[in-house]
């Protein structure tokens, strides 16, 4: 029998690296895309989680997600490990929470018309949370925007909150962001 990957805070030199952080963050926006009251199902989600000690309110929960290089307001600091491990257990019972809707978009058995409709509402609001939250200074966010790979990108994360579902999700996304390649 193999036992669990040690999570992140018991990695003596394992922290989330800056691409970690980045699509940590954007799959939280993704979440906020998906969910109109993201912010606050989040804050909600986290307290029945048990994480009040981590994000007790969502100024807390926001201080957190600014350690993303890319957004208008950053933090310097490293992203703590214990931090960075209650977000990914927040992000895989938000996808959980999410996961009819992620199913529609990603089935292929529904009508071609109505996925294409909910797949431009989706872009449309994830395009207007970069644009509000993000620096457009950064070519990396002009590159998050630009309509050419805007398609495979809300695929990714799309199909990524989806992976993240069910039981090991939270081992699968941590490996995800751990992985060092691009």
């Amino acid at each position: 029998m193999t036992e669990a990957p040690p999570s992140i805070e018991t990695q003596p030199g394992a922290r989330l690296s800056r691409r970690g952080i980045e699509r940590l963050d954007l799959l939280l926006l993704t979440i906020e895309a998906l969910d109109y009251n993201g912010g606050e199902a989040m804050l909600w989600t986290s307290h029945q989680m048990g994480l009040q000690a981590q994000f007790p309110n969502r100024v807390e929960l926001w201080k957190r997600r600014c350690h993303n290089p890319l957004r208008r307001t950053t933090r310097r600091e490293q992203l703590d490990g214990l931090d960075a491990e209650s977000l990914i257990c927040l992000v895989c019972a938000m996808a959980e929470r999410l996961y009819p809707m992620l199913h529609q978009l990603l089935s292929s058995r529904e009508p071609l018309e109505l996925t294409e409709e909910r797949w431009l509402l989706l872009k449309n609001r994830l395009d207007d949370l970069i644009e509000e939250r993000m620096n457009l200074r950064r070519v990396a966010v002009l590159r998050l925007l630009s309509h050419d790979s805007g398609g495979p990108l809300h695929r990714q994360l799309v199909s990524s909150l989806a992976l993240c579902c069910g039981p090991g999700g939270i081992d699968r996304l941590r490996a995800t962001l751990l992985d060092p390649t691009p």
